[in-house]
């Protein structure tokens, strides 16, 4: 497993929409030396974060209160930033053109967050 001190200071945009899953997030990215960007619990405001705050990968929650995220996906992947879905329903919620994205699998424990966030930070540009 990796070090999690190599994820400190590592910024990372939080797009998800249940309360509990969103802190449960910030808490462990918090633990592991990482700076939240967010959360956001609706595409428009992760939008808008995305567009205004530095990060350097972001965690997707697939359905956002019944909208997808997948524009802001769309946004990353041109822009050459890391990103992973967050979803219980692994590769079968994604669109074909996503199949083989980085998945963090609900529910999930912190050494599956620390391989997802290790993942995304060796994609990250130089």
């Amino acid at each position: 497993m990796t070090d999690p001190l190599a994820l400190q200071g590592l910024r990372v945009l939080v797009v998800e929409d249940e309360m509990m899953v969103s802190m449960l997030l910030e808490d462990m990215l918090a633990d592991l030396g990482c700076l939240v960007v967010g959360p956001a619990a609706r595409l428009d405001e992760a939008m808008m974060l995305a567009d205004s705050q530095p990060f350097d990968c972001a965690l997707l929650d697939v359905n956002l209160a019944g909208q997808q995220s997948f524009p802001l996906a769309d946004s990353l992947r041109n822009l050459k930033t890391p990103f992973a879905y967050a979803t219980g329903y692994g590769e079968a919620s994604l669109r074909a053109q996503d199949r083989g994205a980085i998945i963090l699998m609900k529910p999930f424990r912190e050494s599956d967050l620390v391989r997802v966030l290790t993942e995304m930070s060796e994609r990250r540009k130089p």
